[in-house]
């Protein structure tokens, strides 16, 4: 599949990943960890998939300045001036806007399209096939969305409901975006599987540039207003330093399914097209689980090598990053994570619950394990 020219990925790098604690950690958040096995960290995995598409140099990382060292020994190929970094996390919105804020400067009429850097995809070459009608659809003037065609009713997942086709040379499978919903119960979820024209919103958004900043601009002008300033001056290190200080404590925390997606779709400007490859967020260590055992429920996963794991009539999941010798012993769907200073027992049933540990944690003053 050949490079698309006018394409620039941006990853956005950031967020702890709560619910994988104790393994990731703020200074180690869950992008720069190897969840599958593949010996590649999520983010360098994220970035050997984008690179088919955008070719060499044509890829920026938004993230925190506490990661960048990590970031930049992960992608040694970044350039600096790739690497953008945010004082503090703001939310989807500006690390996507601000980011497509300064490509746009540099190259009028490029086409960004954002990519999360903790996501795990292995069907790569559909992939890059929905990327690339994406690609197209935006174009023509829309900003698109790649949506999971569901494989399950889940409710970890927000969803997008597809409607009529929008008609887009070049881009068949495009359709308008008639609606985007939160994540849903059980049995809404089961009834969205069945009606056949909900996909799950994976969060990946391609677009012109200028015209998902015009689309910010009409919802949140004051937020757009303070993009294009730190945007103006990006470039400009001696410049870039004074206006952050001065306009990062202002800006607006929102993520950019409210600030852009959802008010574009109400206008008419909003397509889908539809990603038939297996996709997960890995959300929680169920999620991880899943992964290693092939969606298979009644094996046990080890991941980590530190310690010596044995287990009889067990499943579910054990991480190891201490020397420990761990036992797990007829017990079905669990999950352990052992590291140097902090021990997580919990089923995969309740792994979701894991960030309501971590908020007691942060609460008690034991932020050193977080």
């Amino acid at each position: 599949m050949a490079t698309i020219d006018d394409f620039y990925s941006i990853i956005p790098a950031g967020g702890a990943g709560s619910r994988l604690w104790p393994l990731s950690r703020a200074d180690a958040p869950k992008f720069l960890h190897d969840l599958t096995g593949s010996g590649k960290t999520l983010l360098r995995a994220t970035f050997d998939r984008l690179s088919p598409l955008t070719g060499a140099g044509r890829t920026m990382v938004v993230t925190g300045r506490a990661h960048r060292a990590a970031v930049e020994a992960q992608i040694p190929e970044l350039e600096d001036a790739n690497i953008v970094l945010e004082a503090d996390p703001r939310d989807s919105t500006v690390a996507i806007a601000l980011a497509a804020a300064v490509l746009r400067r540099r190259e009028p009429d490029v086409i960004v399209g954002s990519f999360a850097a903790d996501h795990v995809i292995h069907d790569e070459r559909a992939f890059r096939r929905a990327v690339t009608e994406a690609v197209t659809a935006a174009r023509a003037g829309y900003i698109a969305a790649i949506g999971i065609t569901p494989t399950e009713p889940a409710i970890g997942f927000g969803y997008i409901r597809a409607g009529e086709p929008a008609g887009v040379e070049g881009a068949p499978n495009a359709a308008l975006v008639q609606q985007f919903v939160e994540k849903p119960s059980a049995q809404v979820a089961r009834r969205y599987v069945e009606e056949g024209d909900y996909l799950w919103n994976a969060g990946m958004f391609i677009a012109r540039a200028d015209v998902l900043l015009e689309e910010l601009a009409k919802e949140e002008p004051a937020l757009s207003a303070q993009i294009e300033e730190l945007a103006a001056v990006w470039d400009e290190p001696g410049r870039r330093g004074p206006a952050v200080d001065r306009l990062w404590p202002q800006l607006k925390k929102i993520a950019i399914d409210y600030s852009v997606a959802e008010p574009a779709a109400a206008r008419g400007r909003m397509v889908v097209v539809p990603g038939d490859f297996d996709w997960d967020d890995v959300g929680d260590f169920s999620a991880v689980a899943k992964l290693h055992n092939n969606g298979r429920r009644g094996r046990l996963a080890i991941l980590g090598s530190q310690g010596t794991v044995i287990a009889d009539s067990a499943s579910g999941i054990v991480v190891s990053q201490s020397n420990r010798i761990i036992s797990v012993v007829g017990i079905h769907d669990v999950v352990v994570v052992d590291t140097p200073d902090a021990l997580l027992v919990t089923t995969t049933d309740n792994a979701q619950r894991v960030k309501q540990v971590v908020d007691a944690v942060r609460r008690s003053g034991n932020a050193d394990a977080l």
